[in-house]
């Protein structure tokens, strides 16, 4: 009977496993744009703490945001914070409120074809083109409500609808895919898809697609455009920035908590600098050094 006893507790023991910041199993969810930097997140955390078990999913910002009222999701990745009335939500229901704060800057970038000659817009032209008046066809990632979309629709249509010249395609590689391949439509993805100068797959692709430059709307010089990039999106000269957020419904100490300690470290934000985005909680800046020989 102590035999029997014995065995059951070494099996509790084996299968019960002590969730902490370095230890266990989080379910995530964040907008498909995102990938690109949270796999290179996900794999430099995972290479420290093996026993870290981070499970994503990829998805248009409205189900991330969906996926947080379930039980099995504690912790998303989309372009925006949370409403009052979304906070006070989860907060009647959770009896905490979840945090959330912005961890980089990225931007949506316009991309064309190589060979367009219409490289300069205002934010008018890019309402008028997303309005359908400009029949030009605009090409999104997806076909639900994506940060990128929503932010688009918030920023410049107010309360227009997009026009019919504006398609879904299959993610942020399906826009570039459209745009390589259609010489007269326009794109708009998440800037780390295009601007990454050390990913050789964004090198080839640089050759059949670019980005447009947008009028600098705070610019004290009238007349002035941008590319989007992190000096631009630093300096406020990039008019469609947009923050990443994280959102974490966690009140302990567990994986999510040192996920995200993580990401506000010194190395996580080195990544989000690496990734071609604007870190936003450390600033990282270069300073010419003189080496005495002597």
């Amino acid at each position: 009977m102590l035999a029997v006893y014995l065995t059951a507790c070494k099996s509790n023991k084996t299968q019960i496993q002590q969730e902490s910041t370095t230890v266990g199993t989080i379910r995530i969810s964040a907008e498909e744009s995102f990938k690109p930097f949270l796999e290179e997140e996900i794999k430099v955390f995972k290479s420290s703490y093996p026993d870290a078990n981070l499970i994503i999913e990829y998805k248009p910002e409205i189900e991330c945001l969906k996926d947080l009222t379930l039980d099995s999701t504690r912790m998303i990745f989309i372009t925006r914070g949370l409403t009052e009335k979304e906070n006070s939500s989860f907060k009647s229901n959770l009896g905490f409120s979840p945090r959330y704060e912005i961890l980089a800057y990225n931007a949506i970038a316009i991309v064309v074809h190589s060979n367009a000659m219409d490289t300069l817009f205002s934010l008018n032209d890019l309402r008028e083109k997303l309005i359908g008046n400009n029949t030009q066809t605009i090409v999104m990632d997806g076909n639900h409500l994506t940060g990128v979309m929503r932010f688009l629709k918030d920023s410049l249509m107010k309360d227009a609808p997009f026009g019919k010249n504006v398609i879904s395609a299959n993610g942020s590689d399906g826009v570039l895919d459209y745009v390589k391949t259609h010489p007269s439509a326009m794109g708009f993805v998440g800037m780390n898809w295009i601007n990454d100068t050390y990913n050789p797959k964004q090198n080839e692709l640089r050759k059949f697609v670019k980005t447009a430059m947008l009028e600098c709307t705070l610019c004290a010089e009238k007349g002035l455009y941008a590319q989007p990039s992190q000096s631009t999106i630093g300096k406020g000269q990039y008019s469609l920035s947009l923050p990443i957020y994280y959102i974490l419904k966690e009140n302990f100490d567990g994986l999510g908590s040192g996920f995200l300690n993580f990401l506000s470290s010194e190395r996580g934000q080195l990544i989000f600098k690496r990734s071609f985005l604007v870190p936003a909680k450390m600033s990282f800046t270069e300073r010419n050094t003189t080496v005495n020989s002597d």
